[in-house]
């Protein structure tokens, strides 16, 4: 089988997030400041990898054409995954609680939060670092070839009303113990898609050694728990594929710190500026300005780092960052080791798919104390000749 992506749409995709320079993304300093504040739960044998919370996800449109699994891909009827206090719309007896609203949306083109305006926060933004953002990532034809392969293999039952195909080694989280036995490599549609990763300047050197697909439905009330990913065997930079449906990432925070806000104020402009890093906050005298987009206006946000701030716990703060369809997200540095995140019931409308790929932690990596097995890994990672696990 050839690749599907022709080689001359490598470039494709427009970037959202200028608040990212060309170096390559925090890993020490993140790390260290996160260690702190990951919760010790993990699950045994399993691909995801997650630390995080147990809060349960609940909440559930119309379809999108050719949107549908094939025969070949259905798990059976009332195939259910869920563990623990972890439920879904095929096990649940009684009403799920009452869906968590953000109260923060996330600006691409500023790397700030911005309180909702219906919200207490409105009118108020904080620096939310640790995102990248590409729309457009794929083309509207290649979604459905992707969407097509992958539906020719079978997807398993997983947890809160997912779906999942893994391609990566078997690993147990909590003994750091990992097997490659069934690990045969990354799929051969997935070459196109790493190569056309690394030509943006976050994922200068990303090297994939797994790959894991979920697919969600309102149906089965698919939603994921509020957590972090396992940072023992996965590196710095967390890079996601959102296909067939737009939705949000829910971003949440367990620490005791507080945040703070700055005024915000927002203005029309015809034109499109350039936008800056919120940094630029050193000059107390010139408001900073950003530019987002938003139902097809241009707005202007002007935060006043001369004016009084705003303390506010963590804990009360939950930033919605949009993903729309066949864009890419790359969570790193406090985005990653620091806020959770989630995708919540309500916010599943039709059939999506994530494709998520983790690189090596600096354990695994050169110089590390498992450099040997991480090299392993990764010579059978990217053979790309892979079937699901």
């Amino acid at each position: 089988m050839s690749n599907i992506f022709p080689k001359s749409s490598s470039e494709a995709g427009r970037s959202r997030a200028a608040s990212l320079s060309s170096q390559p993304p925090p890993s020490a300093l993140a790390r260290s400041l996160a260690r702190g504040e990951a919760e010790a739960g993990l699950e045994g044998w399993g691909k995801e990898g997650r630390r995080g919370g147990m809060a349960a996800v609940r909440g559930g449109g119309p379809s999108v054409a050719g949107a549908f699994p094939s025969a070949a891909s259905e798990a059976g009827p009332g195939a259910c995954g869920c563990k623990g206090s972890r439920s879904c719309l095929l096990c649940e007896e009684a009403a799920p609680p009452p869906q968590k609203r953000a109260n923060f949306v996330y600006s691409p083109l500023a790397g700030l939060a911005v309180g909702e305006e219906q919200s207490e926060f409105a009118g108020w933004a904080f620096p939310f670092p640790g995102v990248f953002l590409l729309e457009d990532f794929i083309s509207l034809e290649e979604e459905s070839k992707l969407v097509e392969l992958m539906d020719q293999n079978a997807w398993k039952p997983s947890q809160s009303g997912r779906r999942k195909q893994d391609y990566g080694p078997k690993v147990n989280f909590k003994k750091h113990k990992l097997k490659v036995d069934d690990f045969s490599g990354l799929p051969e549609f997935s070459q196109e898609l790493v190569t056309r990763m690394q030509n943006h300047s976050p994922l200068t050197g990303f090297h994939p050694v797994e790959q894991c697909n979920l697919d969600y439905g309102p149906e089965r009330g698919s939603a994921i728990d509020p957590h972090l990913d396992d940072w023992w065997l996965w590196g710095e930079r967390l890079v996601s594929l959102n296909l067939l449906s737009n939705t949000v990432l829910s971003m949440s925070c367990d620490s005791e710190d507080s945040l703070q806000l700055f005024p915000a104020f927002r203005s029309k402009r015809e034109q499109m500026h350039a936008s800056r890093s919120p940094s630029a906050c050193q000059n107390h005298h010139q408001p900073t300005s950003f530019t987002s987009e938003r139902l097809g206006n241009t707005i202007e946000w002007e935060v006043d780092c001369s004016s009084s701030t705003k303390l506010v716990s963590s804990k009360v703060i939950t930033v919605a960052i949009h993903l729309p369809r066949r864009s890419l997200v790359v969570l790193y540095g406090p985005a990653r080791y620091v806020w959770k995140h989630a995708i919540y019931r309500n916010h599943i409308t039709s059939r999506r798919i994530c494709i998520t790929f983790r690189e090596l932690s600096q354990e695994f990596s050169d110089g590390g104390e498992k450099e040997e097995l991480g090299r392993k890994l990764l010579r059978i990672a990217l053979t790309f000749q892979g079937t699901p696990i």
